[in-house]
């Protein structure tokens, strides 16, 4: 039998006001209030109870469709579908314990990056947070080790791949044009693969460029199939899916394709009933095997090797940018639209701002950290204990990371110190450089994030860097001219009103 595996990737950016933690009403989310209740009544809640129809559009009986199928959910979306949408949630959960015990051990869910950063554009220090944190969120959630991250817009580099190993990840998922060449054994040529012709019914093996040997699984998915899936309508009926994926069987043994999860209801009205009746009924009638990564590499593990391109100057590759990863860097033309004429050269003046911010934040983390830490770093690292569980005692975690018995006003400090790093990571959620307007509200969304870490540097009463942040961001032009630059954008959507008048104030820098 060929196996079928179908990978969604189910992900909403952040969408919490920082200051209060509630998402507010959002622009074209009507009738709903905001994106991820629109986006929850159009795929998370209809896949979890998804219907199958019998004779006379009778409804037979509701099935989870993410028990048939390989997952990842954004963790900041599952933190929200958990106090939002518990049912939702917890039918999340059991689909992994349900396919665990049906695939041998394996659970269809694997871990994602934190807060869906572009990994190798980020430096090391927020590079290593963003997966540690991802699989202690996973680890918490599903109650189990992950075998699996998954990589955001799968965006990497060997540095990223070999971050997996290090954590002891089985496999990744890459799109096939991501693959340089490969050779089917250590003796044996390289050939050229980099025009996106890598044979996707099998997994490769990735090694560490240590020289360890240590190695990781890379699954390629079916480039065509999941290009039918996402934008050539694959999804108007069962039977038109499972169509394409016979098209797409190989001589092999594996058809595997990665798309979005909203395609399967958001993007596609309905197109939670076809995955349904596809993955439950047609796709079974035709002989396929239903199973998921980790069960098909006990039975077909990882032989030859792989190797993957490095985008331009080492950046990257991912699976939405045709030019490496430049989409979150610079007017590359990728965009979602716009008018005529629009560009996206906001970009890297965007991230320049952020690295500027995020670098001063960092500076005074690891001083004034140092101080009240054992290891400034490893601290952070470890906070995603605090975000997990707000109800863990901050005065235990303090006792395990501090320097010495800390002051209430030291441990205030601490604290302080970590939701600042917090928030300097979420700058970095890359819808903020998708869409095709600095004046997207994805992009406000880093903005307001950013404006929380003025804040709070602020509150510790460091050096104000926020007129230098403003000069950089003037320098992202909107493409609206009533808009103007990011820095007017940034005042006008982002910054408290307060705020602006209490950063002015001189105030004493923490010795």
């Amino acid at each position: 039998m060929t196996a079928l595996i179908i990978h969604g990737h189910f992900y909403q950016p952040p969408r919490e006001n920082p200051w209060t933690g509630s998402v507010e009403r959002e622009f074209g989310a009507d009738p709903y209030h905001d994106w991820n209740e629109r986006i929850h009544a159009e795929c998370y809640g209809p896949n979890a109870f998804a219907r199958i129809m019998g004779p006379e559009q009778i409804i037979e009986r509701t099935i989870n469709n993410y028990a048939h199928i390989s997952f990842d959910y954004g963790p900041t979306l599952m933190s929200w579908l958990e106090r939002h949408h518990p049912v939702t949630y917890e039918r999340v959960l059991e689909a992994d314990r349900e396919s665990a015990r049906k695939c041998s051990g394996h659970g269809n869910a694997i871990a994602h990056a934190y807060g869906h950063a572009i990994l190798p554009l980020c430096n090391d220090h927020d590079r290593l947070t963003q997966v540690i944190w991802g699989l202690e969120d996973f680890r918490h959630r599903f109650r189990r080790e992950p075998e699996s991250l998954w990589l955001p817009e799968t965006a990497c580099n060997n540095k990223t791949l070999d971050l997996l190993i290090d954590h002891g990840m089985r496999f990744v998922i890459l799109a096939p044009d991501q693959a340089e060449r490969i050779r089917a054994t250590e003796d044996s040529e390289w050939h050229s693969v980099s025009d996106g012709s890598i044979d996707t019914t099998r997994a490769y093996r990735y090694l560490h460029q240590d020289g360890s040997g240590r190695s990781l699984a890379v699954f390629f998915y079916n480039g065509a199939a999941a290009r039918a899936i996402a934008f050539e309508q694959a999804l108007i009926s069962s039977q038109t899916l499972v169509w394409l994926i016979k098209r797409a069987a190989p001589q092999g043994p594996l058809v595997n394709v990665a798309t979005d999860g909203e395609s399967y209801g958001h993007h596609y009205k309905f197109g939670d009933l076809s995955l349904a009746h596809a993955m439950e009924i047609e796709a079974r009638q035709e002989g396929f095997w239903v199973t998921n990564y980790g069960q098909f590499l006990d039975l077909y593990p990882a032989e030859a090797e792989v190797q993957i391109k490095q985008g331009f100057e080492g950046e990257g590759t991912a699976w939405s940018c045709a030019h490496g990863v430049g989409r979150w860097i610079r007017d590359c033309g990728c965009h979602t639209g716009g008018a005529p004429g629009w560009n996206q050269g906001w970009r890297g003046p965007l991230r320049d701002a952020l690295d500027f911010l995020r670098d001063e934040a960092a500076g005074h983390f690891e001083s004034l950290g140092g101080e009240l830490f054992i290891d400034p770093w490893s601290a952070r690292n470890a906070s995603i204990e605090l975000i997990l569980d707000p109800y863990r005692s901050r005065e235990e975690f303090l006792r395990r990371h501090a320097r010495k018995e800390l002051t209430r006003d030291e441990e205030y400090r601490a604290l302080v110190l970590l939701e600042l790093q917090r928030n300097a990571l979420l700058m970095y959620t890359s819808c903020g450089w998708f869409f095709s307007d600095l004046s997207g509200i994805e992009t406000i969304q880093v903005m307001k994030y950013a404006a929380r870490v003025i804040e709070l540097m602020h509150e510790l009463g460091l050096p104000s860097v926020r007129q230098e942040f403003l000069d950089l961001m003037a320098k992202a032009k909107s493409n609206i001219r009533d808009m103007g630059t990011g820095s007017n954008i940034y005042l006008r959507y982002a910054e408290p009103s307060y705020l602006a008048a209490e950063v002015e104030i001189a105030v004493p820098t923490l010795s």
